[in-house]
């Protein structure tokens, strides 16, 4: 059997501190490398409060507990220094919008190098070859002019694709897409869900994709874990929850995207 990548098990998030309410209750699942496991639930539902708790984002008053392993560490007990040598280098993280992360006053090239100069201990030339590179294996034309490009110069689409090629560049072992498709259109949205299943299939990597469109699991995950309240209530391969959901809002979620029954009745998606 294959080693999981990250296993999160019993994991509580509460921002009141020990004694506030849950908005995370143990919650628990895998990823194992050359897997796309999809957390899915609507907005309050705390799929992107695990994610902050995996990448050790979540204010110092928030409470965390459970477990998260993670390649023999338990990022939940990790100390700040030992986090900022695993986020960005062994963990990669994607956001909804890249402006919220990508500095508007730094060219790409700067942005793009800054880790590899320090996690890598490159020079900067090697460290441009390599984020040149990365531009490149995420589909980017004339990378060299969008190296010298600052973020507001680029379209939604573009910068959404530099912050993956910025994630792969320290060729991170486990890469988290928060919702990374919601501020796309339809074309570059799809663009988006194909390159995380090439990056998958190149680099053989596990990704977690948080979404709360169902729609975008039926075309990439291998498995889902349905989230409602803070609490996982349904999860498995992705046929099994889509095809034959148990959980009435898991039932729903699916309601609300028509397409999706059109698209696997025409046997579009997975092959």
């Amino acid at each position: 059997m294959t080693e999981a990548l990250i296993s999160v098990r019993d994991l509580s998030i509460r921002y009141g501190g020990p004694t506030g309410p849950a908005a995370v209750d143990g919650v628990s699942f895998d990823v194992n490398p050359g897997e796309i496991v999809a957390l899915v639930g609507e907005s309050g539902s705390g799929k992107s409060s695990v994610s902050l708790a995996i990448m050790s984002q979540l204010p110092d008053s928030v409470h965390v507990g459970g477990h998260i392993l993670f390649e023999g560490h338990d990022l939940a007990a990790c100390g700040r220094r030992e986090m900022e040598d695993i986020r960005g280098n062994r963990i990669g993280m994607i956001f909804q919008e890249p402006m919220t992360c990508l500095n508007p006053v730094l060219s790409i090239a700067r942005q793009m190098t800054e880790g590899l100069v320090r996690h890598r201990a490159m020079s900067r030339s090697a460290a441009r070859t390599r984020a040149l590179q990365a531009l490149a294996d995420v589909g980017i034309p004339e990378p060299e002019r969008v190296m010298s490009s600052f973020p507001h110069e680029l379209s939604g689409g573009m910068r959404q694709r530099v912050m993956i090629a910025a994630a792969l560049t320290l060729e991170p072992s486990l890469l988290i897409a928060d919702e990374p498709t919601t501020a796309l259109d339809v074309t570059v949205q799809a663009q988006v869900l194909d390159l995380l299943v090439e990056i998958r299939n190149r680099t053989g990597d596990g990704v977690l994709l948080i979404t709360h469109d169902i729609g975008v699991v039926a075309e990439v995950a291998d498995r889902v874990v349905v989230m409602q309240g803070g609490r996982v209530v349904e999860h498995g391969p992705w046929e099994q929850v889509i095809r034959a959901p148990r959980e009435a809002y898991t039932k729903a979620l699916i309601g609300a995207h028509m397409s999706l029954e059109e698209a696997l009745t025409e046997g579009g998606l997975h092959g």
